[in-house]
């Protein structure tokens, strides 16, 4: 009677513990609450024609095309200017945020595959350049804020 009694307690854990876990595995899909937009943000958010960005180091041969309307016009008017962080603090931001960014990617069903289509190359160790970390790192903001996601621990504030 006891061993019975444990299989079916047993039984209606496991049960129960499933249950609890699909439920707590809602939609990732939710926006996350950004504090502190901006009139400039809301204006570079609500352009419609495509900008392109090549940012490229010369000496490393390293390259990165961005094409989202607004972000040039927010990089040159909300960003914090070139020189505010120093280079290590961009790379440890950008390896963090492009390990989700390639996560996501990979998860199209749990994750909006139009926001997150191709995987970022961004390896640990390589040395790309302040400029190319620079304009990652902001555009990795920049897509935080307009969009209301967050790509790692850190709120995305300016």
């Amino acid at each position: 009677m006891y061993l019975k009694n444990m299989k079916k307690i047993c039984v209606v854990l496991v049960l129960a513990s499933f249950f609890t876990l699909v439920a707590s595995c809602g939609s990732t899909q939710e926006t996350v609450d950004i504090p502190d937009i901006t009139d400039v943000e809301r204006e570079a958010f609500s352009q419609v024609e495509g900008d392109t960005i090549s940012i490229a180091n010369e000496e490393t041969e390293y390259e990165i095309i961005i094409i989202e309307p607004g972000f040039n016009y927010w990089l040159r008017s909300v960003a914090r200017p070139e020189g505010y962080y120093g280079q290590s603090f961009l790379e440890n931001r950008n390896l963090l945020m492009v390990m989700e960014w390639n996560y996501r990617v990979l998860q199209p069903n749990q994750f909006d595959p139009n926001l997150y289509e191709l995987q970022v190359d961004y390896q640990h160790g390589i040395d790309y350049g302040y400029e190319v970390n620079y304009k990652l790192y902001n555009y990795f903001i920049y897509f935080q804020r307009k969009y209301r996601q967050r790509l790692g621990p850190f709120l995305p504030r300016i």
